[in-house]
């Protein structure tokens, strides 16, 4: 795989286990099955700037009209032993699923993961609290990128050549601000996924 960034670290150990399904996980929860006390949202803010991240995704979809999706994702991905955190920042934010992932056939700890998947609530919920809240990091200038993203994916400009076209140029921008930036121009739509996270070890599990 070329330019492609991957959604997870390379795995490098010796030790990895086939897969096998884990139907221990727990399922997904939201801030309705959630009861914990919320923290300031400067502080949200703050844990967003260091430990977010923004990914925007162009895959080839069978089923759609089009036959590319066009999809944004918000995540914050932490231990297990963290995940009262991320629970928390959910109440705060008053949106976000709340995921368990198991590392186990890599020989990871658990991990938790906040996901926000839907344009809507990105738009209604999650934009402006950190419009309200701002970031402070280069990380700003991500969300700025991502945040036109969306709006143009819920206005429908995705399915338009024009707008097809813009959204990959700004994801190309998008690129830029993170990890690894050694990209090509011109890419193959179906592979791609600029995704901006910082503060992970290369072996996966967090410090």
């Amino acid at each position: 795989m070329t330019d492609t960034m991957q959604e997870v670290s390379r795995v490098r150990s010796t030790k990895r286990k086939s897969y096998e399904r884990n139907f221990s996980l727990r399922a997904p929860i939201g801030k309705e099955q959630i009861q914990r006390d919320s923290l300031n949202p400067h502080y949200v803010a703050g844990f967003i700037d260091g430990e977010g991240s923004f990914s925007v995704s162009i895959n080839q979809h069978r089923t759609l009209r089009s036959g590319i999706e066009v999809k944004a994702e918000f995540e914050i991905e932490l231990r297990a032993d963290d995940r009262e955190i991320l629970e928390r920042i959910v109440v705060t934010m008053g949106c976000g699923k709340i995921y368990d992932c198991s590392y186990e056939r890599y020989g990871w700890y658990p991990h938790a993961k906040l996901k926000i998947t839907s344009a809507r609530e990105m738009e209604e919920i999650f934009f402006p609290f950190i419009d309200q809240y701002p970031l402070q990091a280069k990380k700003a200038k991500s969300y700025k990128i991502f945040r036109e993203i969306v709006l143009m994916i819920r206005r429908k400009e995705h399915l338009t050549e024009d707008g097809f076209a813009r959204i990959q140029q700004m994801r190309n921008d998008l690129r830029q601000f993170g990890k690894k930036h050694n990209f090509k121009a011109d890419f193959d739509a179906s592979l791609e996924t600029a995704r901006i996270r910082e503060n992970r070890s290369s072996g996966g599990v967090r410090q």
